[in-house]
């Protein structure tokens, strides 16, 4: 029995996730690339991958307001942002918020 497929590299929305994961250990993260409903506009490279949003809580996000939340969230992914990633919509809260 053979093992599936796998990709050889990881996608954008994988790196993400492993980003976050490691960096803000978050107790619910969800990932999802938007960038088909940006097809052909600014931004897009061709790859379908460029537009992203990003909906995650962490404990790491008790006491902070949304700007330093969305800062936490970019400077996790930094190097991402100036590469592949165009657009980024985050929606970040703390536990039980």
């Amino acid at each position: 029995m053979t093992a599936p497929a796998t990709a050889p590299f990881p996608t954008v929305v994988q790196k993400i996730t492993a980003r976050l994961n490691d960096m803000l250990e978050p107790t619910r993260l969800d990932v999802v690339n938007e960038s088909h409903h940006h097809a052909g506009h600014s931004g897009d490279d061709g790859t379908g991958e460029t537009h992203f949003a990003v909906a995650i809580e962490s404990p790491r996000f008790a006491g902070l307001n949304r700007v330093a939340r969305q800062r936490l969230v970019n400077r996790a992914l930094a190097d991402l942002l100036a590469g592949p990633i165009h657009a980024l919509s985050i929606r970040a809260a703390a536990p039980g918020e």
